[in-house]
C-alpha cells in the first residue's frame, strides 16, 4: 500500500511539473495569444503539437520502471493537448507519443498497449474538444483520461505473456495511473482560465471604446480641425498613447501628442504608409520601427476609417516604446475606428439633412411670398387713384413687410416682429375688404420667443381669403398667442367665415395639396418639420380654427 501511495505521488509530481511548465508558457505573450485564438494556422498547430509531444516524451523518459512497465503521465499530456487545441493536435501528439513509447521498448510487455492507448487518447481528446461544451471539458477530460488508462490496463493483461505477468503489472500500476487522470482536469482548468482572460480583456476594451465614444460624441456634431483635435486628445489620454492622429485621404486633419509641433495640420500630406493603408483598406502595424518625422516613435497602428464602404481617412495611434501594439489594443482600436467611422458618417448625414431642411424651408417661403405679393399689389393698385394717401400707406406697409424678409434671410425672429409683419399684411387686406373685415389680436404681451418668419401670416391670409371673402356680410378674424400647458405656446387663427371642408382637413393631414390653399399646406409642412407636430384644424359654426404648438426652444433650428 505504501509503495502504491508513493507511485501515486510520483504521478502527481510529474503532472505538477507539466502544470508548472504550462503555467510559465501562459505567461509568454505569443503562447497566450495562441490560447485566445478561435482558429489556428497550420504552423501554429505544428508548434503546439511539438510542445505537447515534448511533454509526452519527457513523461515517458521520466517514468518509474515497474516490472517492465512505466508509470508516467504521457496520457495526461496527450489528453490535455487535444482538449485545449483540438483533434489534430491530440491525434498527432498521441501518435508521436505512442510510437516513441513503442520504439524505446519494442519487446516490452506494455509497449503495444501504450501505443494503442496513446493514439486512442488523441482521438478521445479531439472528440471532447469538438463535442463537449467548454464548461464541462475538464470533468469529461478526467473521465476520458481514466478510461484510456483503463484501456491500457486491459490491453496489458491481454498482451503480456504470460498473463500472470500482465496481472502483476496492472495490480501495481493501475490505481496510480488511473487516479493520475485527475491532473487532466487541473491542466485544462488552468489553461481555460487564460483563455477566459480574452473575454475579460474584450469586455474591458469594449467598455473603453464606448467610454471614448461617449466622450467624443458631442465633438462629432460639427466636424472641424478643432473638434478633431479634441477627439484625438481624448483618445490619447484614455488609451495612454503617446500620440494620436486623424487623417482624410490626403491630409492630416488632427495630431495630438509627441511630435505635434512638427506637423502643419490641415496642410500636411499623409505619409506613404498611410496612403497604402487607405488604398488597400488594411490595418497597418509597425511594432519596432522608427518614424521618419518623429524618431522617438517606435510603435504605430493605422486603422482605415470607412464611410459607405469607402475608406475616407485613418485613425493613427503612436507609442514611443516598441512592441506596444498588442492584440487586445488592436481589437479595441478596430472597434473604436468603427465607432468613429459611424459617428463621422452620421455627422455628415446630419449636416446634409440640416442643409436639406434649410433648402426646403427657403423653398416653402419662396412659394408664400409671391402669393402674398400678388394680393398686396392688387390692393395698392385699386387705391392709387381713389385714395392716394391710403395707397402711400399701403406701399409703406408692403415695403416694411418685404424689408423684414430681406433682412431676416430666413432666420428666426421674435414673435413681436412677426406680429408687426401681420399688422402690415392686415392693413393691406383691410384696404381691400373695408368694413367687411375685422381683426382681433388676443396676444399675451408678456410672451417673447423666437419663431420662423411667415409662419402665422399664411394662416391669417387663409382665414381672410378663403373664410371671410366668400361670405356675405362682415367677418371677424381672431389671432391668438397664448401659453399652453407643458410650457408650450399655442398660436391660433380663427375666423367666422363659411368653414373649412372635411375634405381639405383630410388632405392637409395626408400632406396633399388642397386646391388654392398652398399657403396652408406649406405652413403645415414647416411646423411639422420644425416642431414635430403639424397644424390642428377644426370646423366651427360658423368658421374655422387653425392652431399649432411650439416650444420656446424648438428641437430644430429654423432655416
Amino acid at each position: 500500500m505504501k509503495e502504491m501511495f508513493e507511485m501515486l505521488l510520483a504521478v502527481y509530481e510529474r503532472a505538477a511539473l507539466m502544470l508548472i511548465c504550462l503555467f510559465l508558457l501562459t505567461r509568454v505573450r505569443q503562447f497566450r495569444q495562441l490560447l485566445q485564438k478561435e482558429q489556428h494556422t497550420r504552423q501554429e498547430l505544428l508548434a503546439v503539437t511539438a510542445i505537447f509531444s515534448l511533454f509526452a516524451i519527457f513523461s515517458t523518459y521520466s517514468g518509474i520502471h515497474v516490472e517492465g512497465s512505466l508509470i508516467n503521465v504521457r496520457i495526461i499530456a496527450v489528453m490535455s493537448g487535444g482538449i485545449l487545441f483540438g483533434p489534430w493536435v491530440g491525434i498527432a501528439t498521441g501518435i508521436i507519443a505512442g510510437v516513441h513509447r513503442y520504439l524505446i521498448d519494442i519487446d516490452g510487455p506494455t509497449s503495444v498497449p501504450c501505443l494503442i492507448s496513446s493514439v486512442a487518447a488523441g482521438f478521445v481528446s479531439g472528440w471532447i474538444k469538438l463535442r463537449v461544451i467548454k464548461e464541462r471539458r475538464w470533468g469529461i477530460g478526467i473521465l476520458g483520461g481514466m478510461l484510456c488508462e483503463c484501456l491500457t490496463m486491459l490491453l496489458v493483461i491481454l498482451w503480456a505473456q504470460p498473463m500472470s505477468l500482465g496481472l502483476d503489472i496492472v495490480s501495481k500500476i493501475a490505481l496510480p495511473m488511473i487516479l493520475g487522470g485527475v491532473s487532466i482536469g487541473m491542466i485544462v482548468l488552468l489553461v481555460q482560465g487564460v483563455e477566459d482572460e480574452k473575454e475579460v480583456i474584450a469586455a474591458r476594451q469594449a467598455k473603453l471604446a464606448l467610454d471614448i465614444a461617449n466622450k467624443t460624441l458631442p465633438y462629432f456634431r460639427h466636424i472641424n480641425s478643432e473638434s478633431l483635435t479634441t477627439i484625438c486628445d481624448i483618445i490619447r489620454a484614455d488609451i495612454k498613447a503617446d500620440a494620436v492622429a486623424i487623417t482624410n485621404e490626403h491630409h492630416i486633419l488632427a495630431y495630438v501628442g509627441v511630435g505635434a509641433e512638427l506637423y502643419n495640420i490641415g496642410h500636411e500630406i499623409i505619409s506613404d504608409m498611410t496612403r497604402e493603408s487607405i488604398q488597400s483598406g488594411n490595418i497597418t502595424i509597425k511594432n519596432n520601427d522608427e518614424a521618419d518625422r518623429t524618431p522617438q516613435i517606435h510603435s504605430l497602428i493605422i486603422i482605415p476609417l470607412w464611410e459607405k464602404g469607402v475608406v475616407t481617412g485613418t485613425l493613427k495611434i503612436y507609442y514611443c516604446h516598441a512592441h506596444q501594439i498588442t492584440n487586445s489594443l488592436k481589437v479595441m482600436a478596430i472597434g473604436l475606428s468603427q465607432i468613429i467611422s459611424t459617428q463621422i458618417e452620421v455627422s455628415r448625414i446630419e449636416q446634409l439633412r440640416e442643409m436639406a431642411d434649410q433648402a426646403e424651408l427657403r423653398a416653402l417661403q419662396s412659394k408664400i411670398n409671391p402669393h402674398f405679393l400678388f394680393n398686396a399689389l392688387n390692393a395698392i393698385s385699386s387705391s392709387i387713384r381713389i385714395n392716394p394717401d391710403t395707397a402711400r400707406q399701403l406701399i409703406t406697409n408692403l415695403s416694411r413687410y418685404l424689408r423684414y424678409n430681406l433682412e431676416l434671410n430666413g432666420a428666426q425672429i421674435d414673435i413681436k416682429k412677426e406680429l408687426y409683419q401681420i399688422q402690415d399684411y392686415i392693413a393691406i387686406e383691410q384696404a381691400r375688404f373695408g368694413s367687411k373685415l375685422s381683426v382681433i389680436f388676443d396676444i399675451d404681451e408678456e410672451l417673447s420667443f423666437p419663431l420662423p418668419s411667415l409662419l402665422i401670416q399664411p394662416l391669417v391670409e387663409n382665414a381672410i381669403v378663403h373664410g371671410i371673402q366668400p361670405c356675405r356680410g362682415k367677418g371677424v378674424v381672431v389671432i391668438s398667442v397664448r401659453e399652453d400647458t407643458g410650457g408650450r405656446i399655442r398660436i391660433a387663427v380663427k375666423d367666422t367665415g363659411g368653414g373649412i371642408s372635411a375634405e381639405v382637413i383630410e388632405q392637409v393631414k395626408r400632406n396633399e395639396l388642397p386646391a388654392g390653399k398652398i399657403g396652408l399646406l406649406n405652413v403645415h409642412h414647416r411646423v411639422l418639420l420644425l416642431y414635430g407636430e403639424g397644424l390642428h384644424i377644426r370646423r366651427l359654426e360658423p368658421g374655422t380654427e387653425i392652431w399649432f404648438y411650439i416650444t420656446p426652444q424648438p428641437h430644430k433650428l429654423a432655416a
